[in-house]
């Protein structure tokens, strides 16, 4: 990175201080009031002149009673002073004092590389020796702004924490509509919307580990109006935890909106000691004027430069052999399986859940997890086995663990069971028969690194890991923690990324997904060490199609893994192939199902995604057609330069004789000239879509359209855009 010289950034007014937080399209407008402290002042479309800040007010237009502005929009508003209303921060000092209130001290500026900057502002409060220090990383090109908080303090006793959150910004506007995203195994991402009345709507979770398995950390608000694909001012928010969040909207007295970002304190009074730093999560923003289509490419294209874990690298296409054999496998039916992948075409062949456990052999979910030793009846010759099949065979080979699960059934259970999350005086709880390791105790760290550690030790070949979490954390109780049980929710989570990031310094090439029990954990939090994320265990590709539109909000295309299965047997190859497509594609299907013609297909199809991964993977997403208004779908990729793009279609379930309309294109160059071509045919299948083999203009495609759908249930093209020299 290129690094900045520290300077002041904070320039000089009648009131004080005021600070400037800017992306190419947004401003973010601190500004020093004459108590002391630093309010929000503006929070918008970037400002053209810079004389025009003076005009700004450091203080929130108020009710008649002066209520909702005696304090106005301050940048971390806390709890016991005057504020009426939400707090982000709530402290207990030694003295047992509940009040906090902090005033502005100092801030600075680095330039992160040439396109991101860094904002540091220093925070006191006027009577304890507390320190609050808020960073702001402003990303210019892809108009992001990342956020969070570190509390210090220096009094004589711990203090403890109430409230902690990463961030509050406000808003004022006629309306706000607040889209979220809620569900649960197998039915992921369903998306409503709702407007914002007084008082306060909560989204948030208390699961722990599977913090996402009901409500999805990230959320969109149009302002003045419901969020729009193409058109409309909004916001896309999330949190990068992998643990419970909540997010606090709350509209006041007087219309104005505050959005406060998070870790969830349920259950999670946290005591700091004198000198030690609390440290928030990062909530990640951006803001849109033209719909949320142009908010999610801003989030992609910022997770693939900055966030995502190799987010600018090549990813594996592979064939899983989850659904193919379930635990029913040994290693001569998994060394086929290498071939078959092999002559599919992909990269990696990736063993799933079931090789390892002895005296607790693991032949199905009862039994096993934690005892991560290879199963001698199945796989006598071990790993190193499997790895030389793959490599004779010619693929790659990727591993299944769960290594910060427990059943009962283990050698680990029966020699630590100090290690586990469980009541010490209740009946336990068993979710899918197992447990979850208590992560906040360093040596259940030392294990679970150790899991991936030893694979890769004695095995370096290993090309892929998939870390799965099936369990939210039930009988809340950590023998390590002892009489500070309410930090177990964060300590946890901090284990598990204490484990990452020894696992990312040792072995910082080897890809690894991420998976819950589904789409349970999908955060970018995570997503700092994980390539990849599964998106949902229900592979109907119908199904598949409203999961994918509602995760392509918030991330890019190669983070979301899609595969080709069984599911949904009354849909045809071509249709789960070109549903996967649009995504990460593997296969987890057995080819021996498929008939000469479907095999050929998905040869071909892998060819195909292969060549134009590049486009997949790091093109500009458009949404054009959503599942959730018609009974069909479109979106696109478009590639650098906008010299090709490739356009999906998928006709759901149309009614008879139903009207179809053109679809509008997007992200093309009207001046050029493109060639449609529709690939992903099935062998001996010409195209008869009358666009195959036309030329328009980028001009026309986007203002006229094309028509793309028919009344045929379940039916899908996939149209190769290419312009002309």
């Amino acid at each position: 990175m290129l690094m900045g010289s520290w300077h002041m950034s904070a320039q000089t007014s009648t009131d004080g201080a005021l600070i400037r937080i800017s992306t190419d399209e947004t401003d973010l407008i601190y500004k020093q009031a004459p108590n002391g402290r630093l309010y929000q002042a503006y929070l918008g479309p970037a400002l053209l002149h810079e004389s025009d800040l003076k005009h700004l007010s450091a203080f929130a237009k108020g009710g008649s009673d002066g209520s909702a502005g005696k304090k106005g929009w301050e940048i971390y508003m806390t709890s016991g002073a005057e504020d009426f209303f939400e707090p982000a921060l709530g402290i207990t000092h030694a003295d047992g004092n509940m009040s906090t209130i902090l005033t502005y001290v100092s801030s600075e500026q680095k330039a992160i590389d040439s396109n991101a900057t860094e904002t540091i502002i220093r925070l006191k409060d006027d009577q304890y020796p507390l320190q609050v220090v808020m960073h702001y990383v402003a990303y210019k090109k892809e108009n992001v702004i990342k956020t969070w908080t570190e509390i210090t303090h220096q009094e004589k006793k711990p203090i403890r924490l109430h409230r902690y959150a990463s961030s509050i910004i406000y808003f004022e506007r006629p309306a706000y509509y607040l889209t979220e995203f809620n569900g649960d195994w197998a039915k992921e991402m369903n998306m409503t919307t709702q407007q914002l009345q007084y008082g306060k709507k909560i989204l948030d979770t208390k699961l722990g580990t599977r913090a996402a398995m009901h409500v999805y950390p990230f959320f969109e608000l149009g302002l003045g109006q419901p969020a729009e694909e193409h058109q409309g001012e909004v916001v896309l928010g999330t949190i990068g935890w992998t643990g419970n969040f909540r997010f606090t909207f709350e509209v006041d007295n007087v219309g104005n909106l505050r959005v406060i970002s998070g870790i969830n304190p349920y259950a999670s009074h946290y005591e700091l000691e004198a000198g030690k730093t609390f440290t928030t999560p990062e909530f990640i923003f951006t803001r849109s004027e033209e719909g949320k289509g142009k908010a999610s490419r801003n989030l992609h294209q910022w997770a693939r430069n900055y966030q995502l874990y190799d987010g600018k690298g090549d990813r594996l296409t592979l064939l899983n052999n989850w659904e193919n054999t379930y635990f029913n496998f040994d290693q001569e039916k998994l060394s086929t399986l290498m071939t078959e992948a092999k002559s599919l075409g992909v990269n990696l062949f990736l063993l799933d859940d079931g090789w390892f456990g002895n005296e607790f052999p693991r032949n199905d979910d009862h039994a096993g997890l934690g005892d991560w030793q290879v199963m001698k009846s199945k796989l006598p010759d071990g790993i190193p086995y499997l790895v030389k099949e793959a490599k004779k065979a010619g693929v790659k080979f990727g591993i299944w663990i769960e290594p910060e699960m427990v059943n009962p059934k283990s050698n680990l259970a029966q020699k630590h069971p100090d290690w586990i999350i469980r009541l010490p005086n209740r009946e336990t709880y068993y979710y899918r028969n197992q447990l979850v390791l208590d992560l906040a105790n360093p040596e259940v760290q030392d294990f679970v690194f150790g899991v991936v550690d030893n694979l890769l030790m004695e095995n370096p070949e290993i090309a892929f890991f998939k870390w799965d979490c099936n369990s939210p954390i039930t009988n809340i109780y950590s023998p390590y923690l002892k009489d500070k049980q309410e930090q177990l929710y964060v300590d946890y989570v901090r284990g598990f990324y204490n484990v990452l990031d020894r696992i990312r310094a040792k072995y910082p090439a080897v890809p690894m997904m991420l998976c819950s029990g589904g789409g349970g954990r999908c955060d970018y939090g995570a997503l700092k060490y994980f390539t990849e994320f599964w998106a949902s265990d229900n592979t109907d590709p119908v199904e598949r199609l409203f999961i994918q539109w509602g995760f392509s909000q918030f991330f890019p295309s190669k983070a979301i893994c899609a595969h080709v299965t069984s599911w949904n047997k009354n849909t045809s190859v071509k249709f789960r192939v070109d549903v996967a497509m649009m995504c990460k594609m593997g296969f987890d299907i057995g080819l021996k199902d498929l008939n000469a013609d479907e095999l050929t297909f998905c040869q071909e199809a892998v060819a195909t995604y292969h060549r134009l991964k590049p486009i997949i993977l790091n093109g500009d997403f458009y949404r054009l057609v959503s599942p959730y208004d018609t009974e069909h779908m479109a979106v696109m990729h478009v590639g650098d330069n906008q010299k090709k793009a490739i356009l999906y279609a998928y006709d759901i379930h149309p009614r008879f004789a139903e009207s179809t309309y053109a679809v509008q294109l997007q992200g093309l160059d009207p001046e050029k000239m493109y060639k449609i071509e529709e690939i992903n045919l099935m062998p001996d299948t010409e195209s008869k879509a009358v666009i195959n083999g036309q030329t328009y203009s980028g001009d026309y495609l986007m203002k006229v359209g094309v028509r793309v759908f028919s009344a045929r249930q379940t039916t899908s093209h996939i149209f190769e855009i290419t312009a002309l020299d």
